[in-house]
């Protein structure tokens, strides 16, 4: 009944895989997907973070940053040095079956693709965000999610993973952002300018 049922979920992911990857793709997409995953992409919004938190929130905005960061080594840690050589489960552009239909835009990576190492710490990165600062400005939560989201997406789209890789990953980042978000609430307080919190 479990084998059944892992064959089922495997059949599936592969063929979500397909259609994201080999089917869906267009010279639009191909020229932006890639940069949504690169973190180069993403560094100016970082250095932002690095320069807005702790001017705004002195001590408690410059210990936000670094849970911000904490968030991201466990993470990351988590998906790549302890459940990727667990469950051994191969990238689509490490897949010998793939290699003839398989819409690379971007360099493999290592081997092993479960869960996805972006997905966990950009959705780590997005929830402990949401959390956080949620409660100052209501788009944070959908920005945020939408961001993790892309990224997740980028992955598949540029053959580095399958669907389910990102969707597990995600879901792992998203429970560790919770969890540093409340602690992180619980044990530090920020203080927002009326003048300057956006509804």
């Amino acid at each position: 009944m479990l084998n059944q049922l892992h064959d089922t979920i495997v059949y599936y992911d592969h063929i979500a895989w397909y259609y994201l990857n080999t089917r869906w793709h267009n010279a639009f997409l191909d020229l932006v997907v890639p940069f949504l995953r690169n973190p180069v992409f993403w560094a100016p919004l970082y250095l932002f973070l690095a320069l807005f938190m702790p001017l705004k929130f002195r001590k408690n905005g410059l210990i936000w940053c670094m849970v911000f960061i904490l968030s991201f080594v466990i993470s990351d840690q988590v998906s790549a040095t302890i459940l990727k050589p667990y469950f051994h489960r191969l990238r689509p552009c490490h897949n010998p079956y793939l290699t003839s239909i398989i819409h690379m835009l971007v360099p493999c990576g290592g081997q092993y693709g479960f869960p996805s190492s972006h997905a966990a710490n950009h959705f780590s990165l997005g929830v402990f965000s949401a959390v956080t600062l949620g409660r100052f400005a209501k788009w944070i939560w959908p920005v945020a999610i939408i961001w993790a989201i892309s990224v997740s997406f980028a992955q598949v789209y540029v053959g580095v993973h399958y669907p389910l890789d990102v969707t597990c990953g995600g879901l792992l980042g998203a429970m560790i952002g919770m969890i540093s978000g409340r602690l992180f609430n619980k044990y530090w307080h920020l203080e927002f300018s009326p003048s300057v919190a956006v509804n």
